[in-house]
């Protein structure tokens, strides 16, 4: 059996080297680790130093700049109104009967006169030859009566009549008289109603649908007192007016430029999309009182309508002076920047900075904005390049010019 010492002392020998051969192997491991570090520092400090510069800066957008134009303009006010007639009738029967005839089409343009409804005429036709020939009647016993007390006074002139029997043919004479003047009336009422049987246009206009139709039995009465029949309505046309709402400061503005005069103005009139303000008319009412509800007060101009091509419950815009003419600033339209219920407009600073400031904008001039206040002359306004405007970033202004549209002045 093999020595149990021998065979441990023999593995320790092979598994663990010498001193000398475990120092040999550690220096080789040093070296080989500097070389790795040296290598690793070299690498780096060469890509360090063909790395590539950071990327400039973007230089500030730019944006172009144009202090105010100054005008003196005639401030105005823009209303929205709606047209309505200056006369509206609703043609009624003043008689009754049978509808015998309509001499229009429904909606078309009526003149004055003519001839728009006819009621049978027959029944009115046969009281006024009644009514004739009582008048006749009335005169005969008229013309007998008067011959009469003719004869009668002769009597009592020479004794043989008395004076009662004067009298009595002078009463006679008076009553044939009556009868002759209640038979007259009577005439002109038969003819009235003959009129009222042909229903004519009250005035030039519009007339709408009608409401009968030809053998209807219509009813009437010449004073309304009982239900009578609506037979079409009718509107005039020419002139026409035009309602619209004034609020409390554009009244008092007005007010201030006319003191205790009466409504009497030029308003400038657009119709339909087109923005020109190619018609006018004359500011001839305002009303007394001042709408407690929406703080409003009614006004009205007459328009007028010669071609009739305006028709009652259009709308239209109209345009009015208030107060008189100041120095205002102008700025293009695109200019102003809409924030909520606020208008803000761009600057410039000094130190080419974006400064916002909130401004009161008025009517539209030559195209351009009216500013009534909130910029000073000076301001560099941006018109151009509003999208690159954001509040205290640097942008480069470039100097432009604000024109007025020529070929907007003309609305």
């Amino acid at each position: 059996m093999p020595d149990v010492g021998l065979l441990d002392s023999t593995r320790a020998r092979t598994l663990d080297p010498p001193p000398r051969r475990r120092t040999r192997w550690a220096a080789r491991f040093g070296v080989l680790l500097l070389v790795a570090t040296a290598g690793g520092a070299a690498v780096w400090w060469l890509t360090r130093g063909n790395a590539p510069p950071p990327p400039a800066s973007p230089p500030p957008p730019s944006v172009t700049v144009s202090t105010p134009l100054q005008r003196t303009v005639q401030a105005s006010a823009r209303f929205l109104g709606q047209f309505s007639a200056v006369d509206t009738v609703e043609l009624r029967a003043q008689v009754g009967g049978t509808l015998t005839q309509i001499g229009f089409r429904d909606g078309q343009i009526v003149r004055k006169g003519d001839q728009l409804f006819t009621i049978d005429p027959r029944p009115f036709e046969i009281r006024r030859e009644q009514a004739s020939a009582q008048l006749q009647t009335a005169l005969a016993k008229q013309t007998l009566g008067q011959a009469e007390l003719w004869r009668a006074q002769q009597l009592k002139a020479t004794s043989f009549g008395t004076a009662e029997t004067v009298d009595q043919r002078a009463a006679d004479l008076r009553s044939a008289q009556a009868d002759a003047a209640a038979a007259q009336s009577a005439i002109a009422d038969a003819e009235l109603d003959l009129e009222f049987s042909r229903i004519a246009a009250p005035f030039t206009g519009r007339i709408g649908a009608r409401q009968v139709s030809v053998g209807s039995l219509v009813s009437g009465s010449r004073g309304g007192t009982s239900a009578t029949t609506l037979l079409a309505t009718v509107v005039s046309l020419d002139p026409i007016y035009l309602d619209f709402d004034m609020s409390e400061a554009d009244f008092a503005a007005w007010q201030k430029s006319n003191p205790g005069v009466a409504p009497h103005a030029d308003v400038a009139i657009s119709l339909g999309d087109s923005g020109q303000f190619d018609r006018h008319g004359t500011l001839d009412f305002i009303d007394n009182v001042v709408d407690r509800s929406s703080g409003t007060i009614h006004a009205r101009a007459t328009v007028p309508n010669p071609s009739l091509s305006i028709t009652p419950g259009q709308f239209a815009r109209l345009r009015l002076a208030l107060g008189d003419p100041e120095q205002v600033l102008l700025v293009p339209a695109a200019a102003v920047v809409p924030d909520q219920s606020r208008q803000v407009v761009m600057t410039v600073a000094t130190d080419n900075t974006v400064s916002p400031k909130l401004v009161e904008i008025g009517d539209v001039h030559d195209g351009l904005r009216v500013i009534r206040s909130g910029l000073a002359p000076t301001d560099r306004v941006v018109i151009d390049g509003i999208v690159r405007s954001r509040p205290g970033a640097k942008v480069t202004p470039i100097p432009g010019t604000i024109a007025p549209d020529l070929s907007a002045a003309a609305q």
